[in-house]
């Protein structure tokens, strides 16, 4: 069992499809094999990401996706252990830009943002190699997430 937190980004309203992200998260931790995970997600736009870019990376401009791991265990009211896995952060300006960007669909590029986060998590990293378009990716990280990508082709967070 795997709990996923989602929310947004203080005035910004949520997208149709914003109540299917908990599943969809659920189900990439239980296609990796994680159990007793717990993860949050946030959505924003890209003046806060770009914050966030800045104060964590000293980069100055907005991206598309941050992870920030966490790797704290506690045990709840219930007497369940958990490892706060982290949050993975999404802008909701640069989502539509790299769907463009990768010529693929802003459902399909929402699902690799948050495999790639999630594989973050977990302590993968990629270095300095990124997904391209029709380049097949070399990287663990990236062909995990490509792989698992495509056994999810036939979800559908947004319409």
């Amino acid at each position: 069992m795997n709990r996923v937190f989602v929310s947004m980004q203080d005035g910004l309203s949520e997208p149709e499809w914003f109540n299917r992200i908990e599943e969809y998260e659920l189900t990439v931790l239980e296609k990796l094999g994680f159990d007793g995970q717990e993860v949050s997600v946030l959505f924003c736009n890209d003046e806060f990401i770009r914050e966030l870019n800045k104060n964590y990376r000293d980069i100055d401009s907005p991206t598309d996706i941050l992870s920030f791991e966490n790797g704290e265990e506690y045990t709840d009211e219930n007497n369940v252990k958990w490892l706060s896995i982290g949050d993975i952060i999404i802008s909701l300006d640069t989502l539509p830009k790299n769907a463009e960007y990768f010529g693929v669909s802003q459902n399909e590029e929402l699902k690799r943002l948050l495999i790639h986060g999630t594989l973050h998590l977990n302590g993968m990293d990629h270095g300095e190699e990124h997904v391209e378009t029709g380049v097949e990716p070399s990287d663990p990280m990236l062909k995990k997430q490509e792989e698992l990508l495509k056994t999810l082709n036939g979800i559908n967070l947004i319409m």
